[in-house]
């Protein structure tokens, strides 16, 4: 079966396809009462939308969201949210090869084995069109948390890390890569120029930070913030790793390294250190939940690659059509949203087990 939802007390639906009329997303559990229009939700669809730059694919949609349900006189009422955006920029014609061949990295093949049938233009479902319903979803989701802060950036392109001596969050939305750090923009606009003249691609990390989530949420042992967390980013198209607070480097260091020392505050612990990213034992700690997602180079690439054709012949294919040279860029918008759908939810599990 398809699976298609997320969350369990506060869950969202996305449905649509990348060539299709329209997708969108189904809000349920978003508590009543919460002032809400599309003007709330549009900036984040703003900073996600195709097109604001040549390092970005340049389909043009305007990712118009429209909500269809669940608002009365600018309040949810407390019923399902539906959340609509039109496709109006589709070129399904680039994808006649597509039709007969499976693109190497794609989910062509993927989808085929499991269904017997796909849809081949822009990828359907497996599309990173579809991220625009999470985005939409997660600007509901940012309603329920107020007390949440939460600031996505891209930390590394290829090999090229951000200096975090340099870091000026004012910066991030200076520059088309959403980075802190102004030397390293000023190299990744070169590195990544290179790469779309050469019509191939890269891959980026996406650093998500969270602030101002109280100790407390989160739910052992099968709903544990940080496995919610990981679901939640492992589920966007094109991410391939994910790490929570020091990650892999964690195996790196000795048990007092790893620590983070805690001390007497005056609204509770203070904290030296956050290796842990914010969450112990699968529940938050009061620091800054802290994320980091790693997104592939983009599999639509101008180099003919071995594949095979549906009936299972031995060919070449390469990927016509308008494509991102580096898909981490626009996934930050992404992350942030998906950030906040897994802390509403939590939120929510808290309240309901612990008021």
């Amino acid at each position: 079966m398809s699976w298609n939802t997320f969350g369990r007390l506060f869950r969202f639906t996305t449905w649509g396809e990348s060539h299709g009329p329209a997708l969108g997303a189904v809000v349920d559990g978003c508590p009543p009462g919460l002032t809400i229009d599309e003007g709330l939700i549009q900036p984040f669809l703003d900073a996600r939308r195709p097109g604001q730059s040549k390092f970005t694919t340049q389909r043009n949609e305007p990712d118009q969201v429209r909500i269809l349900s669940g608002v009365f006189e600018g309040k949810t009422t407390g019923t399902s949210i539906s959340l609509m955006i039109e496709n109006t920029d589709q070129r399904s014609k680039d994808y006649s090869e597509v039709a007969k061949s499976y693109r190497p990295g794609h989910a062509d093949y993927t989808y085929d084995a499991k269904y017997g049938f796909r849809d081949y233009r822009g990828g359907g479902r497996s599309s990173a069109r579809e991220t625009a319903a999470r985005v939409a979803a997660g600007g509901v989701a940012r309603l329920v948390i107020p007390e949440v802060s939460i600031l996505a950036y891209v930390s590394q392109i290829g090999d090229d890390r951000i200096d975090m001596a340099k870091f000026d969050a004012e910066e991030i939305r200076r520059n088309p890569f959403f980075c802190p750090d102004a030397d390293a923009a000023a190299r990744w606009a070169e590195k990544v120029e290179a790469v779309r003249k050469s019509g191939s691609s890269i891959g980026a990390v996406v650093e998500c930070v969270a602030t101002g989530v109280p100790a407390g949420w989160g739910a052992p042992l099968y709903a544990k913030l940080d496995s919610e967390l990981a679901a939640a980013m492992m589920s966007i198209n094109a991410v391939k790793g994910v790490e929570i607070g020091d990650g892999f480097a964690a195996a790196a260091l000795t048990g007092e390294e790893n620590a983070d020392p805690m001390y007497p505050g005056e609204n509770g612990p203070t904290f030296s250190a956050n290796h842990a990213g914010g969450i112990a034992g699968g529940i938050s700690t009061g620091q800054p939940v802290v994320v980091r997602v790693a997104f592939k180079p983009t599999s639509s690439i101008l180099t003919p690659m071995p594949t095979i054709t549906r009936d299972g012949q031995a060919t070449e294919l390469f990927t016509k059509g308008r494509h991102d040279p580096c898909v981490g860029i626009r996934g930050v918008p992404v992350v942030e949203a998906m950030m906040a759908l897994v802390l509403a939810d939590q939120k929510l599990i808290h309240r309901g087990q612990c008021g």
